[in-house]
């Protein structure tokens, strides 16, 4: 089992997991201009089942998920590593990397309400503000005067982005209400492995076999986004969410689309609008006031990250 690291690695070992999932949609854009989006999620899956095998079983942490921990494994497998990521995936299609980062970043404005309505958590007013700032900064970026409305593959891109953010805030739903059994690090395999093997069957039914030109980029572009983008940064986030706050570790996680939004620019030369670091600022703003405890003396209680709590050993982007 892995031990609470000091502070100062821990915070070290979450800028990794920031910076990795960051990179992780320019990745993604890049396979994608060459490789169908389910193929790509397929292939990027199959390496990370891979090499989570292979390190689980150096760890002696390979087990078979106990029975009531099977629904965790569907849930995660179903709603993240298959709707999320394919939805992720065809949407970066046709919209630039940085922005879809922001999109899918969205994710727990959706969770607050959903917390409140099937878990039954209360809506504070700092949790509605939140969410209506952060609602907001999703209008800023689709105003007339920053969005081409007559863009349909853009318009319908960034659909499928959004949409995949609820899928992903379903599955934190579920995840939080889950009792577990094993750790969360322990069942990933087990979510990757259903997923490859759902997205396979999909890709096939509905691209064929792939036909792929290997090239060295996108070879390592494969390589990074299943063992750097997923099983380094699940491992790492498992690590720091047992040494740091929730909360830290929530509002930290907002670093991701900023870092995202950045490299995008360099690698591809995206225009960073005004509008859109507006928009930004306004849906992580909301986030962030959505995500603080109601009192500073709480700050340390994992129950207090109502946004993304124990997301962070579930996400992959």
């Amino acid at each position: 089992m892995d031990h609470a690291l000091s502070r100062r690695a821990a915070l070290m070992l979450f800028a990794v997991v920031v910076f990795a999932w960051g990179l992780n949609w320019s990745v993604t854009k890049v396979i994608v201009q060459s490789v169908t989006p389910l193929w790509t999620t397929t292939i990027r899956s199959a390496v990370a089942t891979v090499a989570l095998a292979v390190l689980l079983a150096a760890r002696r942490q390979l087990i078979l998920p106990p029975r009531r921990d099977m629904p965790v494994v569907v849930a995660i497998a179903m709603l993240h590593m298959v709707a999320f990521s394919a939805l992720v995936a065809f949407g970066l299609q046709f919209v630039p990397a940085g922005r879809s980062a922001v999109l899918g970043y969205t994710t727990p404005l959706w969770v607050v309400p959903g917390a409140w309505l099937f878990l039954r958590e209360p809506m504070s007013r700092m949790r509605l503000a939140g969410v209506g700032l952060g609602l907001a900064g999703i209008a800023v970026m689709f105003n007339p005067l920053a969005f081409d409305w007559s863009d349909h593959k853009a318009f319908i891109g960034s659909g499928l982005i959004l949409l995949a953010a609820l899928f992903w805030a379903a599955n934190i739903l579920y995840v939080r209400s889950h009792k577990w059994i094993a750790t969360p690090f322990q069942l990933t395999f087990w979510q990757t492995l259903l997923a490859t093997f759902v997205l396979g069957a999909m890709a096939l039914a509905v691209d064929g076999p792939p036909h792929i030109e290997w090239t060295p980029r996108l070879v390592a572009g494969f390589l990074y986004g299943g063992i750097i983008g997923t099983v380094l940064a699940y491992w790492a986030m498992a690590t720091v969410n047992r040494s740091l706050p929730a909360v830290t570790t929530s509002l930290g996680i907002l670093a991701t689309p900023v870092v995202g939004l950045a490299n995008s620019a360099i690698a591809f030369g995206e225009p960073i609008t005004a509008s859109l670091v507006c928009a930004m600022a306004m849906i992580l703003g909301g986030i962030a006031i959505g995500t603080l405890p109601a009192g500073s003396g709480r700050a340390d209680r994992k129950s207090d990250a109502p946004a993304l709590g124990k997301a962070g050993e579930v996400m992959a982007e």
